[in-house]
């Protein structure tokens, strides 16, 4: 047998990795996609019903496949199909998450400890419903809302939310459009840095009518979420922290982002997976 044959997570680390460069997608990268894609199969998680999370993989069926917050999405899970077809023991839900924090680490962050074991569902019915996801241009109280929801506290919230540190927007997906850093394929403290340093103004993107926020020369763009984190004084706390220490920062996500990965998992003594 090869490692295609048996799990070998550090082989299929490897194989990951290689799906990464892209030079004709945006900044030449799709890992930070891809790590969207692990934290949004994560994010529908309800810690009130124990719905939702990453078990499953539910985002292979309606409705969460057609969420508006999962547009775009598809790019990632097919890059991503030639790495399951070769590794045959490895199921949707652990190559998503598993993805994401190769994704985080490929790119200069944190290594976020990972556990294998999840399952694929067969069919929709544990399907959890469309608006769970975060909404861009919504206020602090539908921030605490979702992360509430997802037993995050003001500090997790706001470490996992400084993985805006990469990526960017499209309008032709969200209507928004462009980067939050200027190095888009960097996880660093940097988004901290601007939404503190920069000079911030509501401008409208022209092809679709949003509005988002821009800097003064309009190289850099946040979205109504984003701005909520200086404008209520408990997040305000912890972006300033985060500004400064960025040791803390890569802690601190990688402690949140490996919570956010095991959200509506139960494992036996053993680490396995509860109810297979």
């Amino acid at each position: 047998m090869n490692k295609q044959d048996t799990p070998n997570y550090e082989y299929a680390r490897q194989e990951i990795t290689k799906v990464f460069p892209l030079p004709g997608l945006d900044d030449g990268s799709l890992a930070p996609v891809i790590l969207r894609l692990a934290w949004h199969c994560c994010g529908t998680f309800d810690k009130y019903t124990n719905t939702g999370g990453s078990n499953g993989a539910t985002m292979r069926f309606p409705p969460e496949l057609t969420d508006s917050g999962n547009i775009g999405l598809d790019v990632a899970r097919l890059a991503l199909e030639s790495t399951k077809c070769a590794l045959k023991w490895i199921s949707y839900s652990d190559l998503w998450t598993l993805a994401g924090v190769v994704a985080i680490e490929y790119m200069g962050g944190p290594r976020v400890p990972w556990k294998p074991g999840r399952i694929d569902y067969v069919n929709d019915k544990r399907v959890p419903p469309n608006g769970r996801l975060p909404l861009g241009y919504k206020d602090s109280v539908h921030i605490r809302e979702v992360f509430l929801r997802l037993d995050m506290n003001d500090q997790e919230t706001v470490a996992l939310l400084g993985a805006h540190a990469v990526g960017r927007c499209h309008k032709r997906y969200s209507g928004w459009e462009g980067a939050w850093t200027l190095e888009p394929t960097v996880f660093d403290n940097t988004f901290f840095k601007v939404l503190l340093n920069e000079t911030w103004s509501v401008g409208t993107v022209p092809e679709t009518g949003r509005t988002q926020y821009f800097n003064a020369d309009k190289s850099l763009m946040m979205l109504y979420t984003d701005m909520e984190l200086v404008k209520d004084p408990q997040f305000l706390r912890w972006v300033k922290v985060y500004a400064q220490d960025q040791t803390l920062f890569f802690k601190d996500f990688s402690d949140a982002f490996a919570k956010l990965l095991e959200l509506g998992i139960e494992r036996d003594l053993m680490g396995g997976v509860i109810g297979k």
